[in-house]
């Protein structure tokens, strides 16, 4: 039962995940990656760290972990998301999403070098059946790639930055998993992941470098569409797949919660007329038919 409550709350940080970077690419190009991550992470930091005093959650945290935290942190939200997000601007949310799914397999192989976490043969058919949905979408799906305007040489730098987005991302779950195991709450650790990077990117933000401003004045309307999808993504996302990362094992979150790709398709779709190609149906069907053979067997 606990094993399907885990499964559940990452394939709801996948819907999570896939309707914020929907809604974030509007203010991400508007704002830059660097002012765009700031916003949100130092809102997100404060929110968190407010619900978990509120909620009482702090003596959960054993700070023997802070290490774990630190990379978690530095690595896996402010490096791994400033790259997310310039993947994003660059690339759209489709193409964007379609790389982060390669974050599955990298959590997998590194939970078994770090922590020796084999996975199950029937969760591992599961696993591969649902990448190969990914794999049909990624492979056959040029029509989106084409109206987002990416190719060539473009094309080779969206993907670089989506796949060292993903494997920082990757890391920064799997590291923390050792002190949710422990007894650590996803909330609390969620609050200490943000506030990490929110004081290190204010740090950076004080520079008088241009690379650190953003493009365009920030209206009320720009900062609610920034921190909406920071508080779908950093606060209720990232803590339901900490969740599961703490009550199943890494690579079976992971690829749970790497099922945003898919998610995005039919967001598209109703908001901006983005009808999914046969072949990305086909793909979606193949990673549901994956998914039941997690959750169910």
């Amino acid at each position: 039962m606990l094993g399907m409550i885990a499964a559940s709350t990452a394939l709801f940080a996948s819907v999570g995940w896939a309707s914020g970077i929907v809604m974030a690419q509007m203010p991400a190009k508007a704002l830059g990656a660097f002012e765009f991550t700031r916003i949100q992470l130092i809102f997100c930091a404060a929110l968190m760290a407010a619900l978990s005093s509120l909620l009482g959650l702090w003596p959960s945290i054993d700070w023997h972990h802070w290490p774990a935290f630190l990379v978690s942190s530095l690595g896996g939200i402010l490096l791994g998301n400033l790259a997310m997000i310039e993947c994003l601007r660059q690339g759209g949310p489709r193409l964007t999403e379609l790389i982060l799914c390669l974050k599955a397999p990298v959590v997998a192989g590194f939970a078994y070098i770090w922590i020796g976490e084999t996975i199950g043969p029937v969760d591992l058919l599961g696993g591969v059946i649902i990448l190969a949905g990914l794999v049909i979408a990624i492979r056959f799906g040029s029509q989106a790639e084409r109206e987002d305007g990416v190719a060539g040489k473009r094309l080779f730098g969206v993907v670089m930055l989506g796949l060292l987005a993903a494997t920082l991302q990757g890391v920064g779950f799997l590291a923390v998993k050792p002190a949710l195991t422990a007894g650590a709450e996803p909330v609390a650790v969620t609050a200490i992941r943000l506030l990490g990077a929110a004081a290190v990117i204010s740090l950076v933000g004080i520079c008088p470098s241009r690379a650190v401003r953003a493009q365009t004045e920030t209206s009320p309307y720009l900062l609610f569409r920034t921190i909406l999808p920071g508080v779908i993504g950093y606060g209720i996302s990232s803590s339901l797949l900490l969740y599961a990362f703490a009550n199943t094992q890494a690579g079976v979150a992971a690829v749970l919660g790497s099922l945003s790709p898919l998610c995005v398709l039919p967001i598209l779709w109703v908001t901006k007329g983005r009808r999914p190609s046969l072949e990305a149906i086909a793909g979606t069907i193949v990673a549901i038919i994956g998914t039941a053979v997690i959750v169910l067997y």
